[in-house]
């Protein structure tokens, strides 16, 4: 009996201090299936924001960018119209939105064959073979039974799918015909039980939770604003009279008239003894809590704040570049191993229906999805700029290129990126340097041995004086007006482009003239419109920087005649003006667009006295 006695009091328990009981809150905790039917995944699309951002933003943003064939500028022409012409950006979005909504939909490869339920021989496929692009949603594309072959292509996936007409007909359509698209995918179909067998989830089922708990706060919030301010009154002997009916419609007049009569001027008529407070609510965390709600909506949707909010990020120095960067990383990985996995067949379609054949060496990559600043642009072109000069030699050493390669590649690389508008129309008309005549290939050989002539040392009659060289821009007035409007109180007469600037004493003979393929037959140059273009400060002058391989080769050309400079980072510019407007943000300017207009090159002796004049003037 003592030992039952003393287990009974060992095990006794403390209701208020929770010793002894399972009233641990955690104990309660599991997980459930929030189970959406297709009319409330509807509802919360068509009527809440925030699921219909999680659906298409990450759809959208997929295929914003698109894609970029490679193959030769022809053939991409007629792939990229024949896209256009199925619409195949637009299907593909509209797949990939129903999926992440439904958890599933598919694109199907309208070839024109009438037995749907044979598989797609892409080889067969001839050129506009490629009939159309339909996109069907899983709640009218019905997956049939699972392929279980370990041997089958399609191990795991349905080894049919039915299509329900109107009509009530049923159409069976094999696989390799459908560009299938999934929303979240299901970790093992074996266990997992849904009425749409065959396809994945929607995506708002693992944060519809989150979703609710942001908009209920929000909501909560909203209606607190109309209990932001509360008038309380204290009246003698209230609860005393209240039960009286005559006592009670007198008070209710007595405060509808008080409260009539503050309305109008301001003043609230009571009795003495009456007492009057006002109490107010405080908002001051209430912004910090919705945010931290709809931080866990953005983290449980894996889009970053700054683009499912549109808002900046906030915090010192916080620019969310990095989670921006990350969140396209994502996406360009999900293009990688689930769009175009998925997209194999139809890619191989449009192909064979733009070219009506198949060259192997066709492909396409997925374009960027950060975007380059100005800046940005500027440096990269400069930088491949500097890598095609290394790879095409110098005058003293062979190129580790041939030209005509080096000058495909670069037109291919430079109109892909658009670094250089108008180059593709531009290349049409003169061609590249492996489409010229023999003749001309020859009289390129002559121009390159006369350069080495050039690169010998300093030998001639001509006594080697400092060199200064520079274009003219023939129309200045066009920039003259385009700075003005820019609001540049000043602009600098004799607008001009240098091309060397050195005090190292050169033969100007052997420093020659530009050659035929940098100047046309008056000598004058023009720099395209387009391209990048930025406004920076050079010092003190402000100047339009651009980009111009011929103007950048000529400098180089020069400096291995042994000039030295006092910039090594040479970068073709117009000064401007050397008085920068008070208050004026250079970045805010648009920088000058049009065409450059440069004269013959003008040679003269290094004179460093006109810099101060300009800037006394």
């Amino acid at each position: 009996m003592g030992n039952i006695i003393a287990f009974v009091r060992d095990s006794l328990t403390n209701m208020v201090a929770n010793i002894g009981t399972s009233r641990d809150k955690a104990a309660s905790t599991f997980y459930s299936m929030p189970m959406l039917s297709d009319e409330e995944l509807l509802n919360a699309y068509r009527g809440a924001w925030l699921p219909r951002k999680i659906v298409d933003i990450p759809a959208f943003d997929s295929v914003r960018a698109w894609r970029d064939w490679q193959a030769k500028k022809q053939q991409i022409e007629l792939i990229e119209a024949e896209e256009k012409r199925l619409n195949v950006k637009g299907k593909i979005l509209e797949a990939k939105i129903k999926a992440r909504l439904w958890g599933g939909a598919a694109v199907v490869i309208g070839t024109g064959d009438q037995n749907l339920t044979e598989p797609l021989d892409v080889d067969r496929v001839g050129k506009g073979g490629l009939k159309y692009l339909t996109v069907i949603s899983r709640r009218n594309l019905t997956a049939g039974e699972i392929d279980r072959d370990p041997a089958s292509e399609w191990y795991g996936k349905p080894k049919v799918y039915q299509i329900k007409s109107t009509d009530g007909v049923q159409v069976d359509i094999h696989p390799s015909r459908l560009v299938v698209f999934n929303g979240a995918a299901q970790p093992d179909e074996e266990i997992v039980t849904t009425t749409y067998a065959g396809w994945g989830d929607s995506v708002l089922l693992s944060v519809v939770d989150a979703i609710k708990q942001a908009d209920g706060t929000a909501a909560n919030i909203a209606s607190l604003v109309f209990e932001a301010k509360v008038n309380v009154i204290r009246i003698p002997d209230f609860m005393q009279n209240v039960g009286d009916e005559r006592y009670r419609a007198k008070i209710l007049e007595r405060y509808t008239l008080a409260a009539t009569a503050k309305g109008i001027n301001g003043d609230l008529l009571l009795d003495k003894e009456e007492e009057f407070e006002q109490k107010t609510a405080s908002f001051a965390t209430l912004p910090d809590v919705l945010m931290s709600f709809m931080q866990l909506v953005s983290g449980a949707a894996d889009i970053p704040a700054t683009r499912l909010l549109g808002q900046s990020p906030a915090g010192m120095n916080a620019t969310g570049e990095s989670d921006l960067r990350n969140y396209y990383d994502r996406l360009q990985a999900m293009q990688s191993v689930e769009m175009t996995p998925a997209m194999g067949r139809l890619d191989e379609c449009i192909i064979r229906s733009a070219l009506g054949s198949r060259d192997p060496d066709i492909y396409y990559e997925w374009a960027p999805l950060w975007g380059m600043s100005e800046k940005e642009k500027a440096d990269v072109f400069k930088t491949k700029a500097d890598a095609a000069r290394a790879l095409a030699g110098t005058s003293t050493s062979p190129p580790l290129v041939p030209i005509d390669a080096l000058s495909d590649a670069l037109v291919n690389t430079f109109v892909e990126d658009g670094s250089l508008p108008g180059l593709d129309a531009a290349i049409e008309e003169h061609g590249t340097l492996s489409e010229q005549e023999p003749d001309e290939d020859e009289q390129r050989a002559a121009v390159g041995e006369e350069a080495k002539e050039r690169a010998k040392p300093i030998t001639g009659d001509a006594a080697p004086r400092t060199l200064y060289v520079r274009r003219d821009v023939l129309n200045a007035a066009e920039i003259t007006a385009w700075a003005q409007a820019q609001g540049f109180e000043t602009v600098q007469d004799g607008l001009h482009v240098t091309i060397i600037h050195t005090r190292t004493p050169l033969d100007w003979i052997q420093v020659g003239q530009a050659g035929e393929w940098s100047s046309d037959e008056d000598g004058e140059m023009t720099i395209a419109p387009g391209g990048p273009r930025l406004m920076e400060r050079f010092g003190e002058a402000v100047v339009l920087q651009f980009a111009s391989s011929r103007l950048t080769w000529r400098h180089e050309d020069i400096k291995r005649l042994g000039a030295e400079t006092d910039y090594p980072d040479y970068q073709p510019h117009v000064t401007i003006t050397w008085k920068l407007p008070a208050g004026m943000d250079l970045s805010k300017v648009d920088p000058y667009r049009g065409k450059i207009r440069l004269g013959p090159e003008q040679f003269e002796e290094v004179n460093d006295d006109w810099r101060a004049s300009i800037r006394e003037e």
